[in-house]
């Protein structure tokens, strides 16, 4: 195993198949267990608008946690870099995990997060958004509560577009946005 740790991630998965851990299923994909709406993966477009959307609602509006799931692979995440005891760490969620966590507020809480802006990276069947968000307690609110960056990894089978993970990073009083972060492009 030293010897893997010297060579790096791309040269270690040339080197052939595994057996056992997460390589065993090397060339399969992790689907989702709902099936997604044709309109909302078929391109990033529709799947980041698909995520703002499901997430986003008055206080007691029922999210339609399937679609969420149908965003991503099976074993997708949600990673939060969070403040804590003078340092930041990461927060790790699976798709199930943000519902428990959230739906309790969203019952009682209007939450509405938007897009203000986004740069996309594709390779292939990879792509990464760095997609800025704005958010509120109701749609019409004049200025936003929060505004960060989320950072959306993707992945295509050849048929559709899928999340594999999301890590975000609000915006606070040390860390304002960039500039280029905040122009549509």
């Amino acid at each position: 195993m030293k010897r893997f740790a010297q060579l790096g991630l791309a040269a270690v998965l040339a080197l052939g198949p595994f057996t056992g851990s997460a390589f065993a299923q090397q060339g399969q994909s992790a689907a989702p267990a709902v099936q997604a709406q044709a309109k909302d993966v078929e391109s990033i477009d529709g799947i980041v608008a698909a995520l703002y959307d499901v997430i986003s609602g008055p206080a007691g509006k029922e999210r339609d946690w399937n679609r969420m799931r149908s965003l991503f692979v099976a074993d997708g995440t949600l990673r939060a870099v969070v403040p804590k005891d003078g340092a930041f760490v990461i927060r790790t969620m699976t798709v199930d995990d943000y519902i428990t966590r959230n739906s309790p507020h969203f019952a009682s809480n209007g939450f509405f997060e938007s897009e203000v802006a986004r740069t996309t990276e594709v390779f292939g069947q990879v792509a990464q958004v760095f997609s800025t968000y704005q958010s509120k307690h109701a749609s019409s609110d004049a200025q936003p509560f929060a505004r960060g960056i989320n950072s959306i990894q993707l992945y295509n089978d050849g048929k559709r577009w899928h999340i594999v993970s999301v890590l975000w990073r609000g915006e606070d009083a040390n860390l304002k946005l960039p500039e280029r972060y905040l122009k549509k492009q």
